[in-house]
């Protein structure tokens, strides 16, 4: 049990054994699971734990509050790691309300059959706790329809449901001025790209909301609490909601034999030596493709090669594809090349990807290899990666 400021107390869990979040991205670091517990005249508990950590969860509450009860439960956001543990909650606080919106209450019904003591919020609301005011933000679709953010207007503490989290436990230190936070950005930069980065738009819709508001404290559900590093945060998340990026390159190859390997070193050479610094060179077999995302989120310009498979492309270059443009990433460039042994698809199927689905800048001219790499192909990769490199010079 921490206390963050004047009776606020963190009650949440680290999740250490948790391979892959949502069961896609990897968690090689853990993960929190945030709850935040304001004890005033009326005592108010903000989201809850995924339901395994409702042991270790219910013992935080009782050595805050000992055998007081709690008056209310705010439900920021609906996904199972937070609102796992609502129904075992009910059975040690029966008299506990549940304060969130129409759809927060439709998606609780629908999961755990609750469908009764709700208290219904809109935008802009507010409810008195005591010490404590609380008023409430709908942010639909950062990231599910019903999620909202609950401010505490009287201490200036941003309670921001999964907006502004971040994947990886906490080692001991909580607030951001207790820790090194140096592992945390490019973490926040994965969740967001994983987690949030197909809903830029809600997001930039939910930060004007926002935009008047004092806040001194950053709750979010998942990773440190940002006091410190508040400011930062939210510029992070203004940039990327804007897909803004910095002046770098992200290189990502599929490969059976070595041949599209070498295609990209040449293209990756030429790059560098043309002037770009920040170059990511992945193998998509290789590289869990939400490493690659948080890159591509990062770096404006994107080089993609793939040799055909199958009389088509390469499956793990086609679902990375098909990731990007799930996403509505904007602001980008990209290049592509590809390779096959006795039919050509592959350079054919990534040019339609680009222009059906994903729609960024193209750069250069496709490169295209048979068989194996020549000293012409070589030329051609060169000037592939210098046309990029031109391109994020300019």
């Amino acid at each position: 049990m921490i206390e963050l400021k004047n009776k606020i107390y963190y009650v949440g869990v680290n999740d250490r054994n948790k391979s892959l979040f949502e069961g896609l991205w990897p968690l090689p670091s853990g993960v929190t699971y945030n709850s935040y517990l304001i004890d005033d005249d009326k005592v108010c508990l903000i989201d809850s734990v995924e339901v395994d950590f409702f042991s270790q969860f219910i013992e935080s509450l009782h050595e805050v509050l000992g055998d007081r009860k709690i008056d209310y439960l705010v439900v920021n956001h609906m996904e199972p790691d937070h609102s796992g543990s609502i129904k075992l909650l009910r059975k040690y606080y029966p008299d506990i309300q549940v304060i969130g919106n129409k759809k927060s209450f439709d998606l609780l019904s629908g999961f755990y059959g609750v469908d009764d003591n709700h208290l219904e919020v809109k935008h802009g609301d507010t409810l008195e706790l005591g010490h404590h005011t609380l008023k409430f933000f709908m942010t639909p679709m950062v990231h599910w329809p019903e999620t909202m953010m609950t401010l505490d207007v009287t201490d200036h503490v941003l309670f921001s449901g999964d907006a502004f989290g971040c994947f990886g436990a906490l080692n001991g230190g909580l607030l951001d001025s207790d820790i090194n936070t140096e592992w945390a950005w490019l973490e926040m930069t994965r969740y967001y790209s994983n987690i949030v980065g197909k809903y830029g738009t809600p997001v930039q819709n939910a930060l004007k909301k926002l935009a008047g508001e004092q806040i001194d404290y950053i709750c979010s559900t998942h990773g440190p609490v940002w006091h410190e590093y508040a400011d930062r945060v939210v510029s992070l998340y203004d940039r990327m909601s804007k897909y803004e990026t910095e002046p770098g390159l992200v290189i990502c190859y599929g490969t059976m034999y070595g041949n599209t390997e070498r295609m990209a070193e040449c293209i990756a050479r030429a790059a560098s030596q043309a002037g770009v610094k920040n170059i990511m060179v992945y193998n998509v077999s290789k590289t869990h493709h939400s490493y690659i995302l948080r890159d591509i989120f990062r770096y404006r310009g994107l080089i993609v090669g793939a040799p055909t498979y199958n009389n088509g492309l390469y499956h793990e270059m086609d679902v990375l594809l098909q990731e990007i443009a799930n996403r509505d990433i904007k602001n980008h460039y990209i290049g592509w090349f590809g390779s096959y042994g006795w039919a050509s698809k592959a350079v054919q199927k990534i040019g339609e990807w680009n222009e059906q689905h994903i729609h960024f800048d193209v750069v250069g001219e496709p490169v295209e290899m048979k068989q194996a790499l020549t000293e012409e192909t070589k030329e051609k990769c060169r000037a592939l990666g210098r046309a990029m490199a031109e391109k994020l010079r300019g």
